[in-house]
Order: C-alpha cells, then sequence, then structure tokens
C-alpha cells in the first residue's frame, strides 16, 4: 500500500510539473494576459489561437487525466464530489473553448482551464502527501522474531537452525539478553524475562520449570531450555500481526469535508448553469451564443481554484505546526477527528510511567540508615544488568551517595544478587529468596509496600536482613499536567494496563484518573478501547508497545508514544516523538484549530459564488452589470490568496496560545 501511494504522489508530481511549463506559453498567448502586460502587438501572431489550442489540449488531456477518470469512478459510485466538479468545470471550459476556435462565437477559457489544473494538481499533491504513508505495522511485528534458534538436538548437541524448522516439541537454549524464538515453556533453568515490548508489563517476570515464554521476550540473566508450543501462525506475535490486519480492514473512512463541499457546487454548477441557459434562451432576445457563453461562465467559475487549496493548504500548514510541537501526523482524517474525543485511554509503562524502576522507599530493619543501605545494595548491584539493579543504582547516585568497594559478585538466578561488600558477604535478594531460607521479616511498613504494588527487594548482610528497598515505575511528572489539561477540555482521562490491580490504582490515584483498566491480557487490550466506545465516548488510545498495536488500531484515534516499538508506531494514527504524554493534549487543540481554519477556508473558497454565480449568469445585465470570464477568473484568484493567507494565520493563532 505505502508503495502504491508513493507512486500516485509521484504521478501527481509529474504531471504538475508538466503541465505548469505547457500552462506558462498558454498564458502568454491569452489576450488578458497580454493586455495586462502590455505585450499585444509583441506576442499576438497569426494562428495563435491555434497553438493556444493545442496547448491546452495537451493539458487538459495529461494534467486533468485524474480528475477525468476520477469523475467516471464517482459516477460509478453515484456519489459526485470533487472530481466531479473539476472535471466538469475543465470539460466544459476546453470544449466551448475549442468550438470559439473553430468558429463559434464567444470568448475561450484556454488560460482559466490551465491555471484551474495546475492548482488542482498543486492541491492533490500537497494532500497525497500529507495523509501517505500507509502502516508498516505487520512488517515491524514480523521482525521482533529472531531469525534463527538454538536448537538441543536428540544427543544434546546445540545447532543453530531457522526458526521456522522449529516444530512443537522440540527445545532450544535461549542465552542471557537473546530473544525467546517461539512460544514455549521452560524446561530447564531459571531467570526473569523482559515482556514489556509485548505484554506492558513493567517489571521483568520470573521464570522457571514449567512457566511459559512468549516468542519475542527478551531473556534476563540465565540460559534456559525451552520446549517449542507454538509455531507459525499460531503464535502470539502472529495474532498480534492477525488483531491488527482485522482492526485496519474494519476501520471506517470519514468523508472529507472539500468533497462535501464539492458535492453541493457540482449540484450548484450544473442547476445554475442549466437554469442560466434556459432563462437566456426562453426569456430573452440574446443570441444563442451569448446564452451558452453565460452558461460556460457560470459553470467555469463555480469551480473554484481555491476549493482545490482550502483543505490542502490548512493540512500542509497544521503538519509542519504538528512536526514543530513533536507531533508527527500519520493519518489526516484522524488528526481531524481528534478535536471530537470524548476519552483518552492512556497505556501506563511508558507512557504515563517512565518504564524504568525508581526507589520509592528504604526501611532500614536494623542500626544502619537508609542511606548505607542504599550504598552497600548500590555496591552490589552495579555488577548487575537487571533493571532492579539499575534502578537501585540510580537512586544511589541521585542522592550522591559514596559506594564501597565490591568483589565476588555472582547472580542468583530469577531470586537476587550476592557478592562481597566491604569484605562482608552481602545479598539483595527477593521475597521468595526470604522464604526458601526461612528469613522472616515482621513489619508492617514493609507490607504496606508490597501491598501497595511496589516490588520490594530485601538486603541481608550475613544471615541477617537488614534493610527493604521498594522500587516501583516513576510516573512522569509531565504526566500529571497532560492529564489536567485533558480534564478542563472536558476530555476524560483512563488507564489500560497488564500490571495488577494494586499497581494500576497506586498510579491512578497519583495522577486522578477517572478510570483504570489493569491485569487485562493483552489479547485484550483492544477489546477494552472497543467496549468504551460502544459506551458511546469517541476514544483515543495512547501507548507504546507491541501489545498496544490492536488497541492503537481499534480506537478513533491511535497515538503512540515515539519512544516505543516500532510496531506500536506503525499501528498509530498519530505518533508523540518526544515522548511526552502533554503533547496528547495539544494534538486536540491543534486539531481544533485546524478544522476551524478549514471550514473558514472552505468558506472563503465557496463564499464568493454566492455573488459571482448570479453576476456570472447575467441577473444584472439590465442594469450594464455582467460578469466576464475574465472578471471569474480573478474573483477566483483573490479568494485563492485569501485562503491561502488564512491557512498561514493558523500558525499565529496557535503561537498566539501557546
Amino acid at each position: 500500500m505505502n508503495d502504491h501511494h508513493e507512486m500516485m504522489v509521484a504521478d501527481f508530481r509529474r504531471r504538475f510539473w508538466i503541465s505548469l511549463i505547457l500552462s506558462l506559453p498558454i498564458l502568454l498567448l491569452a489576450p488578458l494576459i497580454q493586455g495586462w502586460l502590455g505585450l499585444e502587438e509583441t506576442l499576438a501572431f497569426t494562428g495563435d489561437r491555434f497553438l493556444q489550442a493545442a496547448l491546452a489540449t495537451s493539458v487538459f488531456l495529461y494534467g486533468g487525466w485524474p480528475f477525468l477518470t476520477g469523475f467516471i469512478d464517482e459516477m460509478r459510485k453515484r456519489h459526485p464530489g470533487m472530481m466531479t466538479l473539476i472535471a466538469l468545470a475543465i470539460t466544459v471550459a476546453w470544449g466551448y473553448s475549442v468550438a470559439v476556435v473553430a468558429g463559434v462565437e464567444g470568448d475561450v477559457f484556454f488560460w482559466e482551464l490551465a491555471t484551474l489544473i495546475d492548482v488542482m494538481l498543486v492541491g492533490h499533491w500537497i494532500e497525497m502527501r500529507s495523509v501517505m504513508g500507509a502502516s508498516r505495522a505487520l512488517e515491524k511485528l514480523a521482525r521482533l522474531m529472531p531469525s534463527e534458534a538454538h536448537r538441543i538436538a536428540d544427543d544434546d548437541e546445540i545447532e543453530d537452525v531457522p526458526v521456522s524448522e522449529l516444530e512443537p516439541g522440540d527445545r532450544v537454549l535461549v542465552k542471557p539478553g537473546e530473544k525467546v524464538p517461539v512460544d514455549g515453556r521452560v524446561v530447564d533453568g531459571r531467570t526473569s524475562v523482559n515482556e514489556a515490548a509485548l505484554t506492558g508489563e513493567s517489571k521483568p517476570v520470573e521464570k522457571s520449570a514449567g512457566d511459559q515464554v512468549i516468542g519475542g521476550s527478551v531473556n534476563g540473566e540465565s540460559t534456559i531450555t525451552v520446549e517449542v508450543e507454538s509455531t507459525g501462525a499460531d503464535t502470539y506475535v502472529s495474532q498480534v500481526i492477525e488483531m491488527v490486519r482485522k482492526a485496519q480492514d474494519s476501520r471506517s473512512h470519514t468523508q472529507d469535508l472539500a468533497d462535501r463541499a464539492a458535492f453541493w457546487l457540482t449540484i450548484a454548477a450544473l442547476s445554475a448553469g442549466a437554469l442560466t441557459l434556459a432563462g437566456w434562451l426562453l426569456l430573452s432576445d440574446e443570441s444563442s451564443q451569448f446564452a451558452l457563453s453565460r452558461m460556460v461562465t457560470v459553470m467555469v467559475i463555480t469551480c473554484p481554484h481555491a476549493l482545490g487549496l482550502a483543505i490542502p493548504l490548512v493540512v500542509a500548514v497544521s503538519t509542519a505546526l504538528a512536526a514543530q510541537r513533536g507531533l508527527l501526523i500519520r493519518d489526516r482524517s484522524a488528526f481531524e477527528r481528534a478535536r471530537r474525543l470524548d476519552a483518552v485511554v492512556f497505556d501506563k509503562t511508558g507512557t504515563l510511567t517512565r518504564g524504568e524502576f525508581g526507589v520509592s522507599d528504604i526501611v532500614a530493619l536494623g542500626d544502619l540508615d537508609e542511606d548505607r543501605i542504599l550504598a552497600l545494595a548500590a555496591a552490589l548491584e552495579r555488577n548487575s544488568e537487571h533493571s532492579i539493579a539499575a534502578g537501585i543504582v540510580r537512586a544511589a547516585e541521585g542522592r550522591e551517595l559514596e559506594l564501597p568497594s565490591a568483589g565476588d559478585f555472582r547472580a542468583i538466578p530469577g531470586k537476587g544478587a550476592e557478592a562481597r561488600v566491604d569484605g562482608r558477604p552481602l545479598r539483595v535478594v527477593s521475597p521468595g529468596y526470604l522464604a526458601e531460607h526461612d528469613l522472616s521479616v515482621n513489619d508492617e511498613r514493609v507490607e504496606e509496600l508490597a501491598g501497595g504494588g511496589r516490588t520490594v527487594v530485601f538486603v541481608v548482610r550475613d544471615e541477617s536482613v537488614i534493610g527493604a528497598i521498594a522500587l516501583d515505575d516513576v510516573v512522569r511528572e509531565e504526566a500529571r499536567e497532560a492529564i489536567q489539561r485533558l480534564r478542563d477540555r472536558g476530555v476524560r482521562p483512563m488507564m489500560l494496563t497488564g500490571d495488577s490491580q494494586a499497581v494500576a490504582d497506586r498510579v491512578a490515584s497519583e495522577l486522578g484518573l477517572d478510570e483504570v483498566f489493569a491485569e487485562v491480557l493483552p489479547d485484550e487490550k483492544a477489546a477494552k478501547i472497543r467496549e468504551v466506545r460502544e459506551r458511546g465516548f469517541r476514544v483515543a488510545m495512547v501507548g507504546d508497545g507491541v501489545n498496544d498495536a490492536p488497541a492503537l488500531v481499534e480506537a478513533d484515534v491511535g497515538v503512540a508514544i515515539g519512544a516505543g516499538t516500532d510496531v506500536a508506531v506503525e499501528s498509530a494514527d498519530i505518533v508523540l516523538v518526544r515522548s511526552d504524554p502533554r503533547d496528547v493534549a495539544a494534538l486536540i487543540e491543534l486539531a481544533t484549530a485546524t478544522y476551524g481554519k478549514m471550514i473558514q477556508n472552505l468558506w472563503w473558497a465557496t463564499g464568493y459564488n454566492v455573488i459571482a454565480i448570479p453576476l456570472a449568469a447575467g441577473v444584472a445585465a439590465g442594469a450594464g452589470i455582467l460578469l466576464s470570464p475574465a472578471v471569474g477568473a480573478a474573483l477566483m484568484s483573490v479568494s485563492t490568496v485569501i485562503v491561502a493567507v488564512n491557512a498561514r494565520l493558523l500558525g499565529r493563532s496557535q503561537t498566539a496560545t501557546d
């Protein structure tokens, strides 16, 4: 699909430049233009009308071809729109002008025809460039899976084979830091697995014999053996691919504002043209050539140049403004829908939170103070690559603590790590380790922290528990402002996460969210968005993980955090490049202002017809007022300039509101 869009953009660009080159001599050969330039005697020559007709015919057939074929397509669908209006205007202008060159009395419309086609081509070129970039989400999803796996043969030899050759029942070895090649079950080893990009779970998930692992997740600190359970279309990632595809196929498309305006202008052009011709033939003594000239003038000026630019120019300006603010618009119709949102559903991990552990509390359980406990733990954990270890080290660095020396570091698979710190054995371990070694902690503070959804690890020196460190996913500071700005606009902020209810409730309470959906399985996220929509809400989904991709497409507006996975970005309608949730509110504000400018431009592009059509039809001819094709063209030019200036004013109005 992306290749198709690129070909169409290239086609409109090529047709515009060639038509523009051909239009220059057409303009120079037009008597009106020659009069303006004072070059009637210099540029006029015998047969110039025939040359002008030949050049105009080339522009009509080559530059106007997309509109002529578009007219046929709209007629087949019985829904006239912009293509019908353009095709009608250029065909009438060309046919009548050729007839005049052939001997019919009247004025030619060749330069109006050429400029109309040029403006419409550049308008469609701008518009198509702004909406190009069809989703490559399915391709990005497939890339999550490794291409090779370490298969364990019957003789226990390890052989590297393509993932496509794996079958259910095969055993594969997954080393630390590698991606799990397929869905399966751990049969040997203990480790922690990072599933954040797949499930949205912020904490590494401990895995041991009997536990299931998902293809595409990242193994932690220890080697594990996995028995293959699902391959090909049965894997989790393949199922997500199918959900994204179905959601994309079921997406409805809103009708373009300009098409609706063009529909009514088409009706107006046909009606006004027919009434003009009939009126002059039946109710006056004027010649049939005069009546025909009035009809053609009416039908040509009814299709204003400005209408072809009214929407694309605003789109181009708003797209540039959005880019300056860190918003990448991938789907223009979704961007326009953003102004009418009732609810915004945020993914938690990586969206409202940073997706990284931070130390929230330290509980001293012995004689040492909090800083000393943190310094000891950080001295040990700086040798580990675990996310919990990184959070502890960052906390110590933030407090500018001096760390003691550590040696003999060793990971305790799935349970923590140990080393000699200041010459004494030290461990930073999980609650499971304490249970296995009959170590107990009876402290209400620790129980309260664990019950509040935080991850609690214990610092053990020698064989005594000297402290507890609570960590949780750090809430983004900017998330608070984002939620408040949405509330101020009457938009309900919600959160959707795979994390536990306790973790979700804590984050929701801290940010003041209206609703929370917790412990939602990855394949249920799109269904949750559907449920919210069925309640009558127009919904935006904001997320960053692979598991968010179906929900992003299911929502009325899908918004991806730019720092998230490629698949989330490619599944979204709009990308927040700066990973700032406040940009969701900025998106809604810009969408509202953009829509307002579109409506204004459509009025400027079509409103002058209220005066121009009656004058072109000759209703004031008795008073000596008769709108000529040249004056009609001038009015169209003025309308085009107003539309262009008004579109640029969008930038000024948005700057004033920042």
